[in-house]
């Protein structure tokens, strides 16, 4: 509780009215998840809450797995196109089990960046276990980089380009109702790094990266990164893709080691936790809510520090406009149908990295705003199509096109 508490008394000192909102939103979310399985017998039981994803019926639905054209867009990436297979199924008929689902993309984009990748989450008859992952190929794949921690500027940019290949995978046994528990194991094999000079047009001369102030194995050889641990998560959120209601709860940890084969070794420990509900009973306005830690000791490689910004967290910077070693993130949305398909969101975010734990309640917190659009492609099984436009406090601002909500 030592660097929550720091974290608290941060924004108890923070004098703008946005800031006092944030805090008010975090008290909250931070007492509903103090008793989650309090809050599930204070609302609706677990079968209306399920009943609200799901149509009544006895037999399942088949996933599609036809292909379709997609155009998006990311500060990251420029606009991209590519195709996308989004199957969402339920294993059995059996209604109060929540349904599964898959992405599987191809993508290039304007910056000539390249990526194939596979997410899943499944649920197996009964939800008796919990199956997520990812597996991802980041083909010839530049980026913007900025350097690590909370001083650097958006003048300090610079190019690098890498290919990267991800494993990421959970499998975890239920233990009670929403309450699961198992291993994850990850691997990423970064290559071929090439770091590109910086030309500023306000000097006559280049600046060299800020990665080359990184040890020199970092960009010169390739790395591999290995990792095994523990996964402790309570789900109890009525659908997976576009919550309404309930809680998620999450404690992980990776030991990255030589043993099994990483040629690093740290260790990353990470919080999650989320809190979705309606303001009023009968509303229609979800309020969701989510507090992100991460968490690091050890010999850190750069791309595999905690970072800031892209269309997950801190939407309006650039994704790694801040990266250190830990990590401490609050965010928030308003989410409300409009007409049609369409419902509307706003959102604001607090974060902060540091190298050290103290560091999260001394240095400047980073802040981002925005609005966005949700378009509903799958009504039956709320699967939004999202469009939002983020800024941050120091000019950062980016138009986000993906498929999903943000958490």
């Amino acid at each position: 509780m030592g660097k929550i508490g720091y974290f608290i008394a941060y924004l108890a000192i923070l004098p703008t009215a946005l800031f006092r909102l944030m805090r008010f939103l975090f008290a909250m979310l931070l007492a509903s998840l103090l008793a989650p399985c309090a809050y599930a017998q204070s609302s609706a039981p677990d079968s209306a809450r399920l009943a609200l994803s799901v149509p009544a019926q006895t037999k399942a639905a088949k996933p599609s797995f036809l292909p379709f054209p997609i155009v998006f867009s990311q500060p990251e990436t420029g606009f991209g196109y590519g195709l996308v297979v989004l199957p969402v199924w339920r294993f059995g008929p059996d209604t109060m089990v929540r349904k599964s689902n898959a992405r599987l993309l191809a993508w290039r984009t304007q910056n000539s960046q390249s990526l194939v990748q596979l997410t899943h989450n499944v649920f197996t008859p009964g939800e008796q276990f919990l199956v997520t992952g990812e597996l991802s190929y980041y083909y010839k794949f530049p980026i913007n980089y900025y350097g690590f921690g909370t001083t650097t500027s958006r003048a300090d940019k610079s190019v690098i380009e890498y290919k990267l290949f991800i494993i990421n995978q959970r499998v975890l046994r239920q233990v009670k109702r929403n309450v699961f528990a198992g291993l994850q194991y990850r691997l990423t094999n970064l290559r071929d790094v090439q770091v590109n000079k910086h030309i500023d047009p306000g000097l006559p001369t280049e600046r060299p990266s800020l990665l080359l102030a990184r040890p020199e194995r970092e960009y010169r050889q390739n790395s591999l990164v290995s990792g095994l641990g523990p996964s402790f998560l309570y789900d109890g959120r009525d659908n997976i893709l576009s919550t309404f209601r309930g809680n998620y709860l999450e404690f992980s940890a990776l030991f990255n080691g030589s043993a099994l084969g990483s040629g690093y070794h740290f260790n990353r420990f990470v919080v999650d936790a989320r809190h979705f509900q309606p303001l009023r009973p009968t509303s229609k306005t979800i309020l969701a809510t989510q507090l992100l830690g991460q968490f690091h000791t050890g010999n850190v490689p750069f791309r595999e520090l905690a970072n800031l910004g892209g269309e997950k967290i801190l939407r309006g910077y650039y994704e790694g406009r801040y990266r250190d070693r830990q990590l401490l993130a609050l965010q928030a949305e308003l989410r409300r149908p409009l007409f049609w398909r369409l419902n509307g969101v706003v959102f604001g975010s607090l974060g902060q990295v540091g190298n050290a734990l103290a560091d999260l309640s001394r240095n400047e917190l980073k802040a981002s705003g925005g609005a966005g659009i949700r378009f509903k492609y799958n009504r039956r099984d709320r699967l939004n199509i999202r469009f939002d436009y983020g800024f941050g406090r120091d000019g950062s601002n980016g138009f986000y096109f993906s498929i999903g909500e943000a958490f």
